[in-house]
């Protein structure tokens, strides 16, 4: 029987509340910051069903935030005006998210080259313009893992590959893989969310049992949530669910 449950909520602030993303300045980032925190911390209140303080939650030596008692487990992202928080009961289980705003950035290529592997860079830059979907796509997934085992971002280089480029005469060039070993298995899950005029990538993953997330939704306004791919890593032997594209 599995006991486990897994969620994803999704939190989408007004323009009202955060002012529009393409003009924002570096105080209304930090603004929009506070706010998406506190949504996020909503949202964990939610799943929890008891209003949160600061001596709930404890923190790993890297940092990672996480219940002392170990009932269940939890990871937070915010970027542009959405929120996501991933909960997670069950069987000991851990669970990391990320979510990123679509968006041009200067130093796009250059982080790839330096951080992500040779597959991943070719997946990204060989298909053609635009590609920042799928550079957040990879960043995501390795975002998601780091956090899962309380790592860091300045530990991008050391996350494993998501891409695996398949020989010639094969349907698909790219499929997505978790490319290395794990002793407990890893379920990732990769989301597009629209919401208006605003594209987002969604990473989260669990480790310890297989469970589909079920997304919940805590804002007036609903975005669309596509399911790109489905990654499952186990210790033997390792399962890929391919893309739909």
């Amino acid at each position: 029987m599995n006991d486990m449950s897994f969620y994803i909520g999704l939190s989408v602030l007004s323009n009202d509340e955060t002012g529009k993303i393409c003009q924002s300045t570096d105080n209304v980032r930090r603004r929009n910051s506070r706010l998406l925190s506190a949504e996020a911390k909503r949202i964990l209140s939610v799943f929890e069903d008891i209003s949160l303080d600061q001596g709930d939650i404890a923190k790993e030596t890297g940092g990672r935030p996480f219940f002392p008692d170990g009932h269940a487990d939890f990871n937070i992202s915010h970027s542009g005006s959405l929120a996501a928080v991933c909960y997670a009961k069950g069987n000991n289980p851990r669970t990391g998210c990320d979510v990123e705003y679509i968006r041009t950035r200067i130093r796009t290529v250059k982080t790839a080259e330096n951080f992500f592997s040779s597959p991943e860079n070719r997946y990204i830059f060989s298909q053609g313009t635009p590609y920042e979907a799928r550079f957040f796509e990879i960043w995501t997934l390795k975002e998601c893992y780091l956090k899962l085992r309380g790592l860091s971002v300045f530990d991008m280089a050391a996350s494993p590959s998501f891409i695996r480029e398949n020989p010639v005469g094969h349907k698909e060039r790219f499929s997505f893989s978790f490319c290395a070993s794990v002793d407990r298995e890893i379920s990732f899950y990769l989301y597009r969310i629209s919401n208006s005029a605003e594209q987002y990538i969604l990473a989260a993953a669990i480790e310890g049992e297989e469970q589909e997330p079920e997304i919940r939704i805590f804002s007036q306004s609903p975005p669309d949530c596509n399911k790109i791919v489905k990654i499952k890593a186990a210790p033997s032997p390792d399962e890929t669910v391919r893309p739909n594209r």
